[in-house]
């Protein structure tokens, strides 16, 4: 690797499923760039980067951050449920929640 070079990683999760591909790239290189030339596009064409939030490490960023070596890009699904709704829900349906977000037996 020579000192242009960096190693990012990609990253995209199903509910069954998660890959994570290394890439070797140009540093300065972007995040949009990155997902493009590591392939996942094509993988998962349910992807739409004009939909899709994507992340560093977890932080919500935009396409045109550039990334740095060894970053992790992360490509966010849709929330199935709104977590807020689903909290209220169980409210209103007197459920008792315990810490881990589980019912009391």
């Amino acid at each position: 690797m020579s000192a242009t070079e960096i190693i990012v990683e990609i990253a995209y999760a199903l509910p069954n499923e998660q890959l994570i591909v290394p890439i070797k790239a140009s540093e300065g290189i972007t995040a949009e760039e990155a997902i493009k030339a590591s392939g996942i596009l094509h993988k998962f064409p349910e992807i739409d980067l004009a939909v899709n939030k994507i992340g560093v490490f977890g932080k919500l960023s935009k396409l045109d951050v550039p990334l740095r070596h060894l970053d992790r890009v992360e490509i966010y699904r849709p929330l199935i449920a709104d977590p807020k709704e689903v909290r209220k829900q169980r409210a209103a349906d007197g459920k008792i929640m315990k810490k881990g977000g589980g019912d009391l037996a």
